[in-house]
């Protein structure tokens, strides 16, 4: 075994169906029931023209600037999956550009995800693929290595394992671990639909009870009250 240059067989993965319930729901919404806990960071931001990302991760791990591996995830992955990529956060090469989304869209994959630099930004804003990154730059990529696939990543302090699910939208991403998928959605659920019920109300002005914010500056020994 190469430790740092090796390509790993995915052993799991959240299904189309459950990617499908999680692209209706809020990414703030799966945030707070995990606790305000768990985020990409907020340097990756969503470049692309519009929509929601939602899907299994597929994991590359590369030297920043090298994308060899990154090309060989592409012709791996299964359609809906999200390749999600940590180039060390680096800015100096892009990673990924028009021909590798380009080819990425045709293969019918969620999005992609960069922990590094992408290029040819103004086409990518142009078109839906879910795409997240840390910045953009003009300096194209080598192709030399190492890398894995399939390995563990972790970007801001979020951890991503192969076949969690990965969602995003306008505020960024989030990772929810494979095994948490049904609870978090229980949660997330429940509370983008009482949040949608507070707007309602408030659109039509019943305003719900704000007794708890005296009662918390109370709690918290604010004067003037």
């Amino acid at each position: 075994m190469q430790i740092g240059f090796r390509i790993l067989d995915r052993k799991r993965a959240v299904s189309a169906e459950v990617a499908k319930r999680f692209a209706n729901v809020p990414v703030a919404c799966v945030s707070d029931v995990m606790s305000r806990m768990t985020a990409g960071g907020p340097t990756l931001r969503p470049m692309h023209a519009g929509g929601v990302l939602s899907g299994p991760a597929f994991t590359v791990k590369t030297r920043p600037g090298d994308n060899l591996m990154v090309h060989k995830a592409l012709t791996l992955a299964q359609p809906g999956d999200v390749i999600v990529v940590d180039a060390g956060g680096d800015l100096t090469n892009a990673i990924i550009g028009e021909l590798m989304l380009s080819y990425a869209m045709k293969r019918g994959f969620a999005g992609m995800v960069i922990n590094g630099a992408i290029r040819d930004s103004d086409w990518i804003s142009k078109h839906d693929m879910p795409v997240y990154a840390a910045g953009v730059t003009h300096r194209g990529p080598y192709k030399d290595g190492p890398g894995e696939i399939n390995v563990t990543v972790a970007f801001g302090g979020m951890v991503v394992e192969p076949g969690d699910l990965i969602v995003g939208d306008a505020d960024g991403f989030v990772c929810v671990p494979y095994d948490d998928v049904e609870t978090v959605y229980a949660m997330a659920a429940k509370k983008s639909a009482g949040e949608a019920r507070i707007l309602e109300n408030t659109l039509s002005g019943k305003f719900d009870d704000k007794s708890w914010i005296d009662e918390s500056l109370r709690r918290l020994g604010c004067e003037g009250l």
